[in-house]
């Protein structure tokens, strides 16, 4: 009688553990940023010099014409570039490389630490799926 009991816990402990990992592949997989033909990159570029208002505008209107760029704001008084991509067309660091290129500026991509990308949504601290799926990507 104790070695059926015994016999069924392990199978249900077993079953169970199979349906948790399972579940934590799922979670990865849904999860997990797969870039789309609609998926857009915000990207930041710093310029370590002081620009123009005239600059501001050759810059925009330089930046719109990439491939792969959607949206671009300038601004001259902080020296900083703002723009969204495609991933699947373009990459940050080679919209980055061009400019610097075609403008000759001191300027470099703005890359946040992850201290600052772990404080910067509020909603993803306390979802308890995105906890779980951190969770995951840091065993995996």
């Amino acid at each position: 009688m104790k070695r059926n009991i015994k016999k069924t816990l392990l199978y249900a402990f077993s079953i169970f553990l199979f349906l948790v990992i399972i579940l934590g592949v799922h979670i990865y997989l849904v999860y997990r940023p797969a870039p789309s033909a609609y998926t857009r990159v915000m990207a930041r570029i710093d310029i370590k010099q002081k620009i123009t208002r005239s600059d501001a505008d050759k810059i925009t209107a330089w930046m719109v014409h990439q491939k792969g760029v959607d949206h671009v704001l300038v601004n001259p008084e902080t020296s900083i570039v703002v723009f969204t991509f495609f991933p699947l067309k373009t990459t940050g660091n080679e919209i980055v490389s061009d400019f610097k290129t075609n403008f000759h500026l001191k300027a470099e991509r703005f890359i946040p630490s992850a201290e600052k990308l772990k404080s910067s949504c509020p909603v993803a601290k306390s979802s308890y799926t995105y906890r779980v799926y951190k969770f995951i990507t840091q065993i995996i």
